[in-house]
């Protein structure tokens, strides 16, 4: 693994079943990842963009190829370890939100650092200030079902962040939401990004895909396509808010 790299697979494979049924959702994948980089991945569904995304968290095995987060080869961790890394150094944020019915905004954020042994009293601290980072300490009471879809995916992200993660996988984190919330959420990747976080965005948004540093295209498992987005060809977040304002959306 080199120095600078955060992420690096190489080679990466994932297969379902066996024989004439086999799939191969991620097919001789190379990547490197560096740390504070905005990285968005495209393509038609099926393309293997979430199996990447679960591979580079840790939520699943390879089937071939190397794998290293953080200086460590994924590969070689235990079952416990690799638990231990999911949960104090990658935070994730996904479509459907995964939020606790029965949790408040409040708690819903502090679990992740509960089960990762924060005291309680820091755990609600780091709550109480990312809710308010995100624009919903005074919805911090208020159960997911009182919460409209962009608060929920608020809610999320906040927890995303509660273990203070190296890097942050986000899938399709805005595909159930309107267009105002859409740019609500970039608001936020945007300053995530700002302060150095390390963003990995699975997306069919073209708008999260123009701000990115990085934006790769998938299909049928492997990049079809890379590009780096400096200068003119990367948009600011400003830009596209001129641009939904001027199209009435």
């Amino acid at each position: 693994m080199t120095n600078s790299a955060l992420v690096q697979a190489r080679s990466l494979r994932k297969d379902y079943g066996r024989g004439d049924g086999l799939v191969r959702a991620v097919d001789g994948v190379d990547l490197d990842i560096v740390s504070g980089e905005r990285v968005a991945v495209m393509g038609p569904s099926g393309c293997g963009k979430s199996t990447l995304l679960h591979l580079l968290g840790g939520l699943d095995r390879s089937s071939g190829g190397e794998l290293w987060f953080h200086g460590r080869r994924i590969g070689q961790l235990s079952e416990r370890a690799l638990a231990e890394m999911r949960r104090k150094e990658v935070g994730f944020v996904f479509q459907t939100f995964h939020l606790m019915d029965e949790l408040t905004a409040q708690e819903n954020v502090e679990l992740p650092a509960l089960l990762a042994e924060v005291p309680p009293r820091a755990a609600r601290r780091r709550a109480r200030d990312l809710l308010e980072r995100v624009g919903l300490a005074d919805r911090a009471g208020h159960l997911p079902s009182a919460l409209s879809g962009g608060q929920r995916q608020r809610v999320a992200i906040a927890r995303a962040l509660v273990n203070e993660p190296v890097l942050v996988l986000a899938d399709e984190p805005t595909g159930n939401l309107d267009s105002a919330a859409t740019l609500d959420i970039l608001r936020i990747f945007e300053s995530l990004h700002a302060t150095g976080q390390t963003l990995v965005i699975v997306t069919h948004d073209e708008r999260i895909g123009a701000t990115a540093d990085r934006l790769i295209y998938m299909q049928d498992g492997t990049f079809t396509d890379e590009t780096t987005l400096v200068g003119g060809t990367r948009r600011s977040l400003s830009t596209l808010i001129e641009l939904e304002d001027s199209t009435g959306e």
